[in-house]
Protein backbone atom coordinates (compact mmCIF):
# COMPACT_ATOMS: atom_id res chain seq x y z
CA UNK A 1 0.00 0.00 0.00
CA UNK A 2 1.45 3.34 -1.05
CA UNK A 3 -1.15 5.57 0.58
CA UNK A 4 1.19 7.52 2.86
CA UNK A 5 3.89 8.45 0.29
CA UNK A 6 1.27 9.51 -2.26
CA UNK A 7 -0.64 11.46 0.38
CA UNK A 8 2.57 13.20 1.44
CA UNK A 9 3.41 14.32 -2.09
CA UNK A 10 -0.14 15.58 -2.66
CA UNK A 11 -0.13 17.39 0.67
CA UNK A 12 3.10 19.16 -0.25
CA UNK A 13 1.67 20.16 -3.61
CA UNK A 14 -1.50 21.51 -2.02
CA UNK A 15 0.83 23.68 0.09
CA UNK A 16 -1.76 24.57 2.75
CA UNK A 17 0.77 26.40 4.93
CA UNK A 18 1.98 28.50 2.03
CA UNK A 19 -1.63 29.24 1.09
CA UNK A 20 -2.53 30.59 4.53
CA UNK A 21 -1.59 34.22 3.68
CA UNK A 22 -3.51 33.98 0.38
CA UNK A 23 -6.62 32.60 2.04
CA UNK A 24 -6.49 35.33 4.68
CA UNK A 25 -5.98 38.04 2.06
CA UNK A 26 -8.88 36.86 -0.12
CA UNK A 27 -11.22 36.56 2.87
CA UNK A 28 -10.09 39.64 4.75
CA UNK A 29 -13.40 41.44 4.17
CA UNK A 30 -15.52 38.49 5.32
CA UNK A 31 -16.54 37.94 8.94
CA UNK A 32 -14.77 35.12 10.79
CA UNK A 33 -17.71 32.68 10.98
CA UNK A 34 -18.41 33.13 7.29
CA UNK A 35 -14.72 32.59 6.51
CA UNK A 36 -14.85 29.10 8.02
CA UNK A 37 -17.91 28.20 5.94
CA UNK A 38 -16.33 29.50 2.74
CA UNK A 39 -13.07 27.64 3.34
CA UNK A 40 -14.95 24.38 4.05
CA UNK A 41 -17.03 24.81 0.88
CA UNK A 42 -14.06 25.62 -1.34
CA UNK A 43 -12.02 22.70 0.00
CA UNK A 44 -14.96 20.35 -0.62
CA UNK A 45 -15.09 21.54 -4.23
CA UNK A 46 -11.33 21.01 -4.58
CA UNK A 47 -11.66 17.47 -3.20
CA UNK A 48 -14.37 16.65 -5.74
CA UNK A 49 -12.23 17.95 -8.61
CA UNK A 50 -9.13 16.02 -7.52
CA UNK A 51 -11.03 12.75 -7.06
CA UNK A 52 -12.66 13.21 -10.47
CA UNK A 53 -9.25 13.53 -12.11
CA UNK A 54 -8.09 10.44 -10.24
CA UNK A 55 -10.91 8.30 -11.64
CA UNK A 56 -10.78 9.84 -15.12
CA UNK A 57 -6.99 9.98 -15.36
CA UNK A 58 -6.52 6.75 -17.32
CA UNK A 59 -9.32 7.60 -19.73
CA UNK A 60 -7.88 11.04 -20.38
CA UNK A 61 -4.42 9.63 -21.06
CA UNK A 62 -5.78 7.02 -23.47
CA UNK A 63 -7.95 9.59 -25.23
CA UNK A 64 -5.00 11.93 -25.75
CA UNK A 65 -2.63 9.01 -26.49
CA UNK A 66 -0.16 10.24 -23.90
CA UNK A 67 2.23 7.66 -22.42
CA UNK A 68 2.94 7.25 -18.72
CA UNK A 69 6.59 8.14 -19.36
CA UNK A 70 5.58 11.50 -20.85
CA UNK A 71 3.32 12.26 -17.91
CA UNK A 72 6.01 11.30 -15.38
CA UNK A 73 8.66 13.51 -17.01
CA UNK A 74 6.32 16.47 -17.46
CA UNK A 75 4.95 15.95 -13.96
CA UNK A 76 8.48 16.03 -12.56
CA UNK A 77 9.13 19.30 -14.37
CA UNK A 78 5.91 20.84 -13.06
CA UNK A 79 6.68 19.72 -9.51
CA UNK A 80 10.21 21.14 -9.77
CA UNK A 81 8.91 24.53 -10.94
CA UNK A 82 6.39 24.55 -8.09
CA UNK A 83 9.14 23.69 -5.60
CA UNK A 84 11.40 26.48 -6.87
CA UNK A 85 8.53 28.95 -6.57
CA UNK A 86 7.97 27.80 -2.99
CA UNK A 87 11.66 28.25 -2.11
CA UNK A 88 12.12 31.46 -4.10
CA UNK A 89 8.64 33.01 -4.37
CA UNK A 90 8.16 35.85 -6.88
CA UNK A 91 7.75 39.36 -5.56
CA UNK A 92 4.06 40.04 -5.12
CA UNK A 93 2.52 43.39 -5.83
CA UNK A 94 0.31 44.39 -2.94
CA UNK A 95 -1.97 46.18 -5.37
CA UNK A 96 -2.94 42.88 -7.01
CA UNK A 97 -4.49 41.42 -3.88
CA UNK A 98 -8.17 40.66 -4.24
CA UNK A 99 -10.10 43.48 -2.66
CA UNK A 100 -13.60 42.81 -3.90
CA UNK A 101 -16.35 42.60 -1.32
CA UNK A 102 -17.90 39.57 -3.00
CA UNK A 103 -16.92 36.25 -1.51
CA UNK A 104 -14.85 33.92 -3.71
CA UNK A 105 -16.40 30.88 -5.38
CA UNK A 106 -14.24 28.06 -6.79
CA UNK A 107 -11.55 30.49 -8.01
CA UNK A 108 -9.01 30.99 -6.53
CA UNK A 109 -9.43 29.14 -3.20
CA UNK A 110 -10.49 25.77 -4.64
CA UNK A 111 -8.83 26.09 -8.05
CA UNK A 112 -5.92 26.63 -8.46
CA UNK A 113 -4.71 27.06 -4.86
CA UNK A 114 -5.65 23.51 -3.79
CA UNK A 115 -6.66 21.63 -6.93
CA UNK A 116 -3.92 23.19 -9.06
CA UNK A 117 -2.29 21.87 -12.25
CA UNK A 118 0.54 20.19 -10.34
CA UNK A 119 -1.85 18.33 -8.03
CA UNK A 120 -4.07 17.20 -10.90
CA UNK A 121 -1.10 16.11 -13.01
CA UNK A 122 0.35 14.14 -10.09
CA UNK A 123 -2.98 12.47 -9.40
CA UNK A 124 -3.20 11.40 -13.04
CA UNK A 125 0.30 9.91 -12.83
CA UNK A 126 -0.43 7.87 -9.74
CA UNK A 127 -3.84 6.82 -11.05
CA UNK A 128 -2.10 4.83 -13.80
CA UNK A 129 -0.06 2.88 -11.22
CA UNK A 130 -2.23 2.45 -8.15
CA UNK A 131 -5.71 1.10 -7.46
CA UNK A 132 -8.64 3.47 -7.11
CA UNK A 133 -8.93 2.65 -3.41
CA UNK A 134 -5.30 3.58 -2.77
CA UNK A 135 -5.74 6.82 -4.65
CA UNK A 136 -8.97 7.63 -2.82
CA UNK A 137 -7.28 7.01 0.53
CA UNK A 138 -4.22 9.10 -0.37
CA UNK A 139 -6.27 12.01 -1.73
CA UNK A 140 -8.63 12.15 1.24
CA UNK A 141 -5.73 11.88 3.71
CA UNK A 142 -3.80 14.74 2.10
CA UNK A 143 -6.98 16.78 1.80
CA UNK A 144 -7.96 16.17 5.42
CA UNK A 145 -4.69 17.54 6.80
CA UNK A 146 -4.81 20.47 4.39
CA UNK A 147 -8.36 21.11 5.59
CA UNK A 148 -7.28 21.13 9.24
CA UNK A 149 -4.57 23.67 8.50
CA UNK A 150 -6.57 26.01 6.28
CA UNK A 151 -9.73 25.97 8.40
CA UNK A 152 -7.65 27.44 11.23
CA UNK A 153 -5.66 29.77 8.96
CA UNK A 154 -6.25 32.98 10.95
CA UNK A 155 -5.18 31.34 14.22
CA UNK A 156 -2.12 29.62 12.69
CA UNK A 157 -0.83 32.87 11.23
CA UNK A 158 -1.07 34.51 14.65
CA UNK A 159 0.91 31.67 16.27
CA UNK A 160 3.63 31.25 13.62
CA UNK A 161 3.82 34.82 12.46
CA UNK A 162 4.79 35.85 8.94
CA UNK A 163 8.35 34.53 9.29
CA UNK A 164 7.15 31.20 10.61
CA UNK A 165 4.79 30.68 7.69
CA UNK A 166 7.54 31.57 5.21
CA UNK A 167 10.00 29.17 6.89
CA UNK A 168 7.51 26.28 6.73
CA UNK A 169 6.84 26.95 3.07
CA UNK A 170 10.58 26.91 2.26
CA UNK A 171 10.98 23.55 4.03
CA UNK A 172 8.08 22.06 2.10
CA UNK A 173 9.63 23.38 -1.11
CA UNK A 174 12.92 21.60 -0.39
CA UNK A 175 11.14 18.28 0.18
CA UNK A 176 9.09 18.74 -2.97
CA UNK A 177 12.29 19.36 -4.96
CA UNK A 178 13.53 15.89 -4.03
CA UNK A 179 10.24 14.31 -5.09
CA UNK A 180 10.26 16.23 -8.40
CA UNK A 181 13.80 15.19 -9.33
CA UNK A 182 13.08 11.56 -8.45
CA UNK A 183 9.92 11.56 -10.57
CA UNK A 184 11.85 13.04 -13.53
CA UNK A 185 14.61 10.41 -13.23
CA UNK A 186 12.09 7.58 -13.03
CA UNK A 187 10.31 8.97 -16.08
CA UNK A 188 13.55 8.87 -18.09
CA UNK A 189 14.36 5.31 -17.03
CA UNK A 190 10.77 4.07 -17.44
CA UNK A 191 9.73 1.28 -18.05
CA UNK A 192 12.93 -0.27 -16.70
CA UNK A 193 11.75 0.82 -13.26
CA UNK A 194 8.52 2.32 -12.01
CA UNK A 195 8.08 5.47 -9.99
CA UNK A 196 7.56 4.40 -6.38
CA UNK A 197 7.96 6.97 -3.62
CA UNK A 198 7.66 4.31 -0.95
CA UNK A 199 10.61 2.32 -2.29
CA UNK A 200 12.88 5.36 -2.59
CA UNK A 201 11.86 7.49 0.38
CA UNK A 202 10.02 5.16 2.78
CA UNK A 203 11.56 1.67 2.36
CA UNK A 204 10.67 0.68 5.91
CA UNK A 205 6.92 1.15 5.43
Amino acid sequence: MNVFPIALSLFLLMDPIGNIPLYIAVLKNVEHKRQVRIIARELAIALFVIISFSFLGNSILKLLRISEQTIMISGGIILFIMAIRMIFPPVKDSNTTTSEQEEPFIVPLAIPLIAGPSVLATVMIYATQESQWVMLGAITTAWFFAFLILITAPSIKKVLGVRGVIACERLMGLILTLLAVQMFIEGITYPRSSFDLQTHFFPAL
